[in-house]
């Protein structure tokens, strides 16, 4: 079953956004993990990146913690997280 997104702006201006392909393998890739600087999300993100190494083989892993969860992410952050093979962001409380 395909996944809809809808677009919440009143008028859309360019390209609808799409779903980035899966990964073939995690094994030797290179995952960012983006805190949003909720209290549950760096323990969280301690286990998945235990996860991700021990079982799945992931080579190197990038976490960055957003300064506030209300905000946008820094563009400086966004730049470093672009040298991920995929980013994982989740939302802890």
């Amino acid at each position: 079953m395909p996944i809809r997104v809808l677009d919440p702006r009143l008028f859309a201006e360019g390209e609808p956004a799409q779903m980035a392909p899966p990964l073939a393998k995690l094994d030797g890739a290179v995952i960012g993990l983006l805190d949003n600087a909720k209290l549950g999300t760096a323990r969280f993100y301690d286990y998945l990146e235990e996860m991700l190494r021990t079982r799945h083989g992931v080579r190197e892993v990038i976490r960055r913690r957003k300064p506030d969860a209300s905000r946008p992410v820094p563009a400086e952050m966004l730049g470093e997280l672009s040298a991920a093979d995929a980013i994982v962001s989740a939302v802890g409380d």
